[in-house]
């Protein structure tokens, strides 16, 4: 065989390669966003439901703060279902709630090994910016005014 042949299949082989592998990586990043797009959407349904909770248990209706939670949800699953339409129906992996739960677990973690951000004080309480009604830490809206947080 001709050296400049050999040399032409190898970069041909070489490039291939190449592209392999940055198709993979952005099928890689893609996963990562569904996974944490799952969390999210875990997240605003553990919430919506935990406000219905409290206006049922407190005779309360609020209806529009209801309506925000349920518009998030909708676009997060929009959101969920342009990403794995983006992906090839072979490669979507579909996670539980317990590998969403895990996934969660493991941020965690890693953000407590990392050095500590500028937080507020624990001895602060989280409050909404619009009416200034304590907030729990994680929530998207105030559950008084409904403002987004």
């Amino acid at each position: 065989m001709d050296f400049n042949k050999i040399k032409e299949m190898g970069l041909e082989y070489a490039e291939k390669g190449k592209n392999a592998a940055l198709d993979l990586a952005e099928k890689g990043r893609t996963q990562a966003k569904i996974v944490n797009a799952q969390s999210k959407l875990y997240k605003a349904q553990r919430q919506l439901g935990a406000l219905v909770y409290s206006l049922a248990k407190g005779n309360e209706e609020n209806q529009p703060l209801v309506d925000k939670y349920i518009e998030m949800i909708a676009n997060i699953e929009q959101e969920l279902s342009d990403l794995k339409a983006s992906l090839e129906p072979d490669t979507v992996i579909e996670t539980t709630f317990e590998d969403t739960e895990e996934a969660a677990a493991d941020v965690t973690a890693d953000a407590a090994a990392e050095p500590a951000e500028e937080k507020p004080e624990d001895n602060e309480a989280k409050t909404c910016p619009q009416c200034g009604a304590p907030v729990s830490d994680d929530a998207l809206f105030c559950n008084k005014c409904g403002a987004q947080l």
